[in-house]
């Protein structure tokens, strides 16, 4: 009888192995970044665990093998879910493993603009003592963030001790502690003009793409920054650059980008009122652990059950 067969495209801690084969002794489990590992087995696998491009042609095939697949990354706009759902393969996120590290990195990009870190490291490298201007605080002031998931809550807990006021949207709109006022995204628009800080955590999605454009910015406090570390198309980036050549916004932090890498050609990368980072906020030392432990292994144990994952099961209709 032919073995039931799990593929990790990643590599992982043998600790991790153990834990999983503790659970699946009667399997064969293929773990590996390197594809020579599991290119051969593709058409036989029952679940996968990451997902490279390549995987589409030979495991979304009519009458496939594959039941699930478990993402390495909260967003799976990446993914071939429209032939995912039509094989009914269920798909569930690692969304909720970027909370802490990215929300670090959502205060870094804040308090750098704010207190002007990024203009001092500038005036590091070229010997200059130079105050700069700097004036600004971020205490009491008002936050917005466009997409209240879980790196959006973290966030609004973090504001919370810079006694901020945080304005959410959210899909839902449904209240969320540390929220003190919650929209649904048709108030957009008139909940950017009250925000010091918007930041957006929200994936990407076609309701979602360019949600952010030259209007979104005109209604933007000349003083406001802009934070965004959820996907580079959410942002009209020509409508972006105007915005910061033209003073309509104060500055912006940005880990993501339409195109990655980030072209050499771009304005951004010259901009003094800018921030870039290369698409790094959700790395961190206890990412394995945190795919694996906190949402694999229980997702797991409840497919061996004959249930469905309930961990971060993507919603197709939504796609996220």
């Amino acid at each position: 009888m032919q073995k039931r067969k799990l593929i990790i495209v990643h590599d992982i801690d043998n600790r991790y192995h153990q834990k999983i084969m503790k659970l699946v002794p009667e399997w064969e489990v293929l773990i590996g970044k390197d594809s020579s590992v599991w290119k051969d087995h593709l058409n036989e696998a029952e679940v996968i665990v990451g997902w490279k491009k390549e995987l589409t042609e030979h495991c979304l095939k009519e009458h496939t093998k594959l039941r699930w697949v478990q993402t390495w990354s909260a967003g799976v706009n990446s993914l071939p879910l429209k032939e995912l759902e039509s094989q009914k393969v269920i798909v569930t996120s690692a969304n909720g493993v970027h909370a802490f590290p990215i929300s670090e990195t959502i205060f870094a990009l804040m308090l750098g603009l704010t207190r002007k870190i990024h203009t001092y490291v500038r005036n590091q490298l070229s010997k200059t003592w130079h105050h700069s201007g700097l004036s600004l605080e971020m205490h009491e002031k008002t936050v917005g963030i466009i997409g209240v998931g879980a790196i959006g809550k973290e966030t609004a807990k973090i504001a919370k001790a810079f006694g901020m006021k945080v304005v959410g949207v959210r899909h839902s709109g449904k209240d969320e502690d540390y929220v003190d006022e919650m929209y649904t995204p048709r108030a957009l628009n008139a909940v950017l003009p009250s925000c010091d800080y918007v930041v957006v955590t929200l994936p990407l999605t076609s309701e979602t793409h360019h949600l952010f454009g030259a209007e979104q910015f005109q209604e933007m406090k000349p003083s406001a920054f802009f934070i965004n570390i959820g996907r580079g198309e959410i942002v009209d980036e020509p409508a972006l650059v105007q915005a910061l050549q033209t003073g309509e916004i104060a500055g912006a932090g940005l880990d993501v980008f339409e195109t990655e890498p980030l072209d050499s050609d771009s304005p951004l990368w010259e901009m003094e009122n800018v921030m870039i980072t290369p698409h790094t906020s959700g790395s961190t030392e206890h990412y394995t652990k945190r795919v694996i432990e906190d949402i694999f292994i229980p997702n797991l144990q409840n497919y061996l059950k004959g249930e469905n994952p309930a961990i971060n099961k993507v919603d197709f209709t939504k796609g996220y």
